[in-house]
């Protein structure tokens, strides 16, 4: 009975991990990916500009009518700025956001329907 239980066990881990892949949880565009509801996030920051990319179980979520507000924090300082739709799956800071090893950032996304998810991002 105890290895019965043992493999059940098992078996639910693995499926449980497959599930976890499916929600597409690979960067696309080499930035650092975090879900949030059933939602994926991706936040890129290159070029000194900051994109974050939003998946709906690996399909682009269109950004059309959505805003929001990144903040980021980098020991004791702390910025905000605005995000903006900016066409397919994009949302666009819109100032200066520097993110450097050992930032956290976390992205307050109000969606069209006003449902809003918070996601934060830890940049290693």
């Amino acid at each position: 009975m105890k290895k019965l239980i043992a493999l059940a066990a098992v078996a639910m881990s693995l499926a449980l991990s497959g599930n976890a892949m499916a929600h597409g949880s690979k960067a696309k565009h080499g930035g650092i990916v975090q879900t949030a509801g059933d939602l994926s996030f991706e936040l890129v920051s290159k070029n000194g500009k900051t994109t974050i990319f939003v998946d709906d179980h690996g399909k682009d979520l269109p950004t059309t009518g959505v805003t929001g507000t990144l903040t980021v924090l980098k020991g004791t300082q702390k910025t905000e700025v605005p995000l903006e739709a900016a066409g397919g799956n994009m949302l666009v800071a819109k100032g200066d956001t520097v993110l450097t090893k050992g930032s956290k950032a976390v992205a307050a996304v109000t969606f069209a329907d006003k449902n809003v998810v918070s996601v934060r991002f830890s940049v290693k």
